[in-house]
């Protein structure tokens, strides 16, 4: 019998399951689809199947580190350095009052042996600068390790203004150090300015231009002026000491502290010590 002379009965009876099957089907999709809407001029929304919907996110997460936690096995990661200063900024004064304010401390006696010479430290009014301060920054020097009571056979301390004292420190304005430097009988010019510091009887003279702008080929080389400050108190307290200069004993080799590091260095390296590894360094007599 041909298909066409089939009941209908009989057609709806083998067909129903499937249809029905197909129903139940198309009532799950449109129970899990999704309408998304894309943001403007992304065209209509579209439709998403229940295999592609997002996993939805806890309504209350765990708060994230504000940066990743190193793993035990990590290695430490030192801080940037600081970018050594080689000057200071701003204006130094050129010429101040001529009086003198003293830090008032005492300090630790420097050195486990040897003859006791006591300093005091002195700033010129008007120079800007702090006195404690500079005494610290003078006492830092002087203390080493590399400085001259390395020697064993040298004791320093600094006692307050008013008290005995072998020689001063002071730090003084350009003009005001060339004055006493000159009644000293040391000239410090260079085309005409007063450019270095000195040393005069019982004086150790500090050029408040060098205390604050080093030199330039120090400046140039990277070279901290905190590195600068320890050679010039060095050096000038060494010829308070009866040291006198030493010229560069080679190229490339660390400078004499009395070689005259703040003109040149002649191809030596900056050094602001006269003791290196525990031992006296010195340069052949200029």
């Amino acid at each position: 019998m041909s298909t066409s002379a089939r009941r209908p009965g009989h057609f709806q009876r083998r067909f129903a399951p499937a249809a029905l099957l197909m129903a139940v089907l198309l009532a799950l999709g449109a129970a899990v689809s999704v309408t998304v809407e894309r943001p403007a001029g992304h065209g209509a929304a579209e439709r998403l199947t229940a295999e592609e919907f997002p996993t939805v996110p806890p309504l209350v997460a765990a708060p994230l580190p504000l940066s990743p936690t190193p793993s035990a096995d990590a290695s430490p990661v030192a801080p940037p350095s600081p970018t050594p200063v080689l000057r200071l900024p701003g204006a130094v004064p050129t010429a101040g009052t001529g009086r003198f304010g003293y830090d008032e401390r005492s300090g630790p006696v420097l050195g486990r042996a040897g003859e006791l010479r006591r300093y005091r430290v002195a700033v010129e009014s008007g120079s800007g600068e702090d006195a404690a301060a500079f005494g610290q920054a003078v006492q830092t020097a002087l203390a080493g390790p590399g400085s001259w009571v390395d020697s064993g056979r040298l004791r320093l301390q600094q006692v307050p203004g008013g008290s005995p004292r072998d020689f001063t420190v002071y730090l003084a304005t350009a003009r005001t150090a060339g004055r006493m430097c000159a009644a000293g009988g040391v000239d410090i010019r260079i085309g005409g300015r007063p450019y270095t510091s000195c040393r005069a009887p019982g004086k150790v003279i500090i050029n408040l231009d060098r205390w604050r702008l080093s030199v330039p080929h120090f400046v140039g080389a990277g070279v901290p002026l905190s590195v600068y400050r320890t050679y010039v108190v060095n050096h000038e307290v060494g010829h308070q000491l009866g040291h006198r200069h030493e010229r560069c004993p080679g190229a490339g080799r660390p400078a004499p502290v009395m070689m005259q590091q703040t003109l040149f260095l002649n191809g030596c390296r900056v050094n602001p010590w006269p003791y290196l590894d525990g031992r006296r360094y010195a340069g052949p007599a200029l």
